[in-house]
Parts: structure tokens; sequence; C-alpha cells
């Protein structure tokens, strides 16, 4: 019974399967939005409401040519979209989909995993930049070299805004901490700062409008992804799906209250408050214009990285308060 409950934890739900389609239905959500706040139709024709329009282009560059460049490292440039999607697969299992027994650790569940989720999500940077460089396309490589720099703005106010709950909660297990804003909802007020320091940190990683400059077609062509084509860029679509869904579940997690109840309950409350981390992120999207790397590292330095100490010692004065 034991093994068949993890296969189907790892298989099912929340395994592959169910983020495969929850991660496409999230991109078909994500680009509704866009669209209507853009006043236009987004997705329509495949599908009811056109739900099924990503699934539809995933298959479509399943089916497409695989071209390799000749000059490229075609051992890295083969096997770098299969360990990306492994990465945030695993860091999609470590969420708190539902409650977890916090009398001891389970399998997907233990005191630090708030801090291997965030390794996690920082791997992505790097294989995109390996990527990239492996490709040695010059549009690639700029592409790959702004996803580094990047790395080095929004990875510290991230850290900083998403632990700061970790710190009042008193645990680095994150269905504690979920647990922990379930029983106190009050105390989610004094983490809002660090809330939409976070949603702005979390645009930056997936590299959204206004911080879509590793892959500016009018600049770059395609970035990252010029030369990637057919079954590898289908793979790459899908663990940037993956990461927006890991990291909305994760905002959602540690500053939302978590997702309780059992797998039924878990799994609608782990719906709406995800895909309102989503909206969030779509409207930040469609009110925003590019903007240039230099512009990004000062945003995150002069203005994130302050915020977000200013976050911590709110809740070490607070913390120390209540105790």
């Amino acid at each position: 019974m034991a093994v068949l409950r993890t296969l189907l934890y790892l298989v099912v739900y929340p395994g592959l399967i169910f983020l495969f389609f929850y991660s496409t239905f999230c991109e078909w959500f994500d680009r509704k939005v866009y669209a209507r706040l853009q006043n236009r139709m987004g997705p329509t024709h495949t599908g009811k409401f056109g739900l099924l329009q990503p699934i539809a282009d995933f298959v479509k560059l399943l089916a497409k040519e695989d071209v390799v460049p000749e000059a490229a490292d075609k051992g890295l440039f083969t096997v770098l979209p299969i360990v990306g999607l492994a990465i945030v697969s695993t860091a999609a299992l470590l969420l708190p989909v539902w409650n977890f027994d916090l009398s001891a650790p389970g399998m997907t569940s233990f005191s630090g995993d708030i801090i291997v989720v965030l390794y996690l999500l920082s791997l992505p940077t790097l294989i995109l930049f390996l990527a990239a460089w492996s490709s040695t396309n010059l549009f690639s490589t700029i592409g790959g070299t702004r996803v580094l720099t990047m790395l080095f703005g929004y990875e510290v106010p991230l850290f900083l805004s998403v632990l700061s709950p970790a710190i009042l909660a008193n645990s680095w297990r994150l269905a504690q901490i979920a647990a922990f804003y379930q029983r106190r909802p009050l105390l989610i007020l004094p983490n809002l700062l660090g809330f939409l320091i976070a949603v702005v940190a979390v645009q930056a990683k997936l590299e959204r409008t206004p911080f879509d400059i590793p892959h500016a077609e009018t600049e770059i062509v395609g970035g990252t992804f010029t030369e990637y084509s057919g079954k590898k860029l289908a793979l790459f679509r899908l663990m940037m799906d993956i990461e927006l869904v890991v990291s909305s579940g994760l905002l959602a997690a540690v500053f939302l209250g978590g997702f309780p109840g059992g797998a039924l309950l878990g799994f609608v409350s782990f719906a709406i408050k995800t895909l309102f981390v989503i909206f969030l992120l779509a409207l930040l999207r469609a009110m925003t214009s590019r903007i240039r790397i230099d512009q990004v590292i000062t945003l995150a330095w002069r203005y994130l990285a302050p915020l977000a100490v200013l976050q911590l010692l709110i809740v070490i004065l607070l913390k120390g308060f209540l105790s």
C-alpha cells in the first residue's frame, strides 16, 4: 500500500500527470487574463474557451523537426531541457498541496524543505544559461548572460521575503509554515510587504514583462531559445509552465495560509490561491513594458532588497513581541 501511495503521489497527484495538466491550464489562464487586460480575446478555438490551446502547442512542438546546431555541444544541448524539467517537477512535489502529518517528517515534507524549494527554483536559471552557452549562437549567448545577470538582482530579495514568514512561524518546514498561518490568519498581514516583493521577484525569475530582457525578440531574436526547436523547445516551455506553478504555489503556501483540508479541499485551495498569484503576475505584466538589464539590478538592490530587509526586521520585532 505504501509503495502504491508513493507511485500515485509521484505519477498522478500531485505528480507528473497533475503537473502537466495543471501547468498547461495555468498557462491558458495567464494568457487569457493577459489578453483580456489588453482588450483581446486570447485563446478561444482549441477546446472549450481555448482551454486545450497550450496542450495543442505542446503536441505541435513535439511533432516539429528537432534541429541541433552543428557547432553546439550536442550532449549538453540535448540533455538540459530534460534536466530542467526534472528539477522543477521535483520542487513541485515538495509543496504542501494538502495537510501533512505535522508530528513527523514525511517523504516530501521535512524540516528545511523551504530552503530546498528555493534552491531548486534557482537551478533553472543556470540551466537556461548553460543551454544558451551550449548552443554557441551569439543571440543565445547574450540572452544567457542576461539570465545570469538578473539572477544576482532578484534572488536576494526573493529569499529574504520568502524566509520572513518562516521566521515568524518559527519553522523551516513548508507544511508547518502553512499550518501556522491557517491557525493565525491575522499574522498574514505583517507579511504583506514581503508578498509584494516576492511577486515582483518571481516575475523577474520567470522572465516575464517587464523582465523579459533575456529573450527580447526585438533585440536578440529569442535569446536563450533561439536555436531550440521541436521536442527540446516543448520541454523547455513545459519547464517554464511548471516553474510558474511552483513559484505561485510557494508564495501561496508561505504568504496566503497554505492549502487546508484533505486531497479535495487542498486541491481547491491550491488552485484558487495559485491562480490568484498568477493573476497578479499577469496584471503586472499587462501594466508594464520591458526595462533594461541595468534597471533590473538597480530596482532589485536599491528598492527590493532594502524593503525585504525592512520586512525581515518587522517580522523579527513582531516575533519578539508575541513571545
